[in-house]
């Protein structure tokens, strides 16, 4: 089962592909998507740039699940627009690839990791190196935080197996 992390961001996509194998997880690959755009005028390349190499992504290491963060309250309603526009890019680059797409708050990805709702980022980049089993230290924080977001979604996926069978 190989699952893609995503954490959407008009500026910086974080993405991140972990793979479970017999119960146990490795990193198949991560990275940050940086759209060279920058500005107001430009924002329509900028999301047409994730929503293409997202397409890249999923079409080379084919993932058979997505885990895309939800949009949190943004400190204005633009920034929320922007970061919701490309939350919708990430979520339709995966259904194009008819995968099933779920959704996780910020503070459940971060409590599943750290044990703590408003956990700081560095936290998280430390918990996925450590069940990861990888340096972390030249990752982008938002490379952790879309890990962090598949990390998340293996343990919902799997604790709602275990609850199926009780």
């Amino acid at each position: 089962m190989k699952i893609i992390g995503i954490d959407p961001g008009s500026s910086f996509t974080g993405w991140g592909i972990i793979e479970e194998i017999h119960g146990s997880l490795r990193l198949i690959d991560c990275g940050v998507i940086r759209p060279k755009s920058k500005g107001k005028e430009n924002f329509a390349a900028r999301i047409s740039f994730i929503y293409k190499e997202l397409l890249a992504i999923n079409d080379y290491y084919e993932p058979q699940e997505a885990a895309i963060e939800q949009v949190f309250t943004a400190k204005n309603a633009l920034t929320a627009l922007k970061l919701g526009q490309a939350r919708g890019v990430a979520v339709a680059a995966c259904a194009s690839f008819e995968m099933p797409i779920f959704d996780y708050p910020p503070t459940l990805v971060k409590k599943s990791l750290v044990g703590v709702g408003h956990a700081e980022k560095e936290q998280v980049a430390f918990m996925v190196g450590k069940i990861l089993n990888v340096k972390t230290d030249s990752f982008k924080l938002d490379t952790t935080d879309a890990l962090g977001i598949a990390l998340c979604h293996y343990t919902m996926r799997r604790y709602h197996n275990i609850v199926k069978k009780v």
